[in-house]
């Protein structure tokens, strides 16, 4: 069994970052779902449908939720999620999603550090001297 992976972001920025990422490692080995969220959504609604999810993903190890930029509506949704079998990290980039798709044997609190570390360690300033 593995960490189920729960990717809320604003409309198919998710889909990109997944469809990248699988692109890079050449398959998806921790069960992933999309939740795409669109200008116009109800929010509560969207909750209701992130805990359905999260019920199909959760296998006894938990699931990590990656969402875009903290405080947006995506970020919101995601937070209420959030309890000890529900782990949160926003600011999802493509670094941070590669490393967490390299560690699917890694439970819950090792995926959500890997996820921040390789979060942070993909952003860098790439300057010329």
């Amino acid at each position: 069994m593995s960490v189920g992976i729960l990717i809320i972001t604003h409309s198919n920025i998710g889909l990109s970052l997944y469809d990248a990422v699988t692109s890079v490692i050449g398959k998806c080995p921790l069960p992933t779902k999309l939740l795409p969220v669109s200008l116009d959504c109800e929010p509560e609604d969207l909750v209701l449908k992130a805990h359905k999810l999260i019920s199909e993903l959760d296998k006894g190890q938990g699931v990590l939720v990656l969402t875009d930029m903290y405080g947006s509506t995506p970020s919101n949704i995601a937070c209420k999620l959030a309890n000890g079998k529900v782990q949160v990290v926003a600011g999802i980039n493509l670094p941070m999603l590669v490393r967490v798709m390299n560690y699917p044997n890694l439970d819950l609190p090792q995926l959500a550090n890997k996820a921040l570390s390789g979060g942070h360690e993909g952003v860098i300033s790439c300057q010329h001297n």
